[in-house]
């Protein structure tokens, strides 16, 4: 059996980079369960668009195996790479005292999750 090589990309999430990255430091070289279950209990608001991403990646990894004639198990599977990066900043303005403009940054981030077999 050869390695099974799989990535999924969230981009544009409404939701700072920094944020994110807390909850995908804590899945990164995983195993795919063990990091479904540690998004599952999360009280991160992160967790959500980070599983959904974990869990499109590996969807990608079954497609991508049964195109090969291969079947992957989920249970082989681990999180090879995670990481965030920043996505472009929305720019709103709120009014401040003595007719100012405060500035808001709405920022984005873009999830990519990649899934790999473990080499027996």
């Amino acid at each position: 059996m050869s390695e099974m090589k799989a990535k999924a990309i969230a981009r544009y999430v409404r939701m700072s980079p920094r944020k994110v990255r807390l909850v995908v430091d804590q899945i990164r070289g995983k195993s795919v369960n063990e990091a479904y279950a540690i998004l599952q209990f999360s009280k991160k608001g992160a967790a959500e668009p980070v599983s959904k991403t974990l869990r499109s990646a590996v969807a990608n990894a079954q497609y991508k195996s049964q195109d090969e004639g291969e079947l992957v198990d989920v249970d082989d599977l681990f999180v090879a790479e995670a990481y965030v990066d920043e996505g472009p900043t929305l720019r709103r303005w709120r009014a401040a005292a003595q007719g100012r403009a405060a500035p808001i940054r709405k920022r984005t981030s873009h999830i990519t999750v990649v899934v790999e077999t473990k080499e027996a």
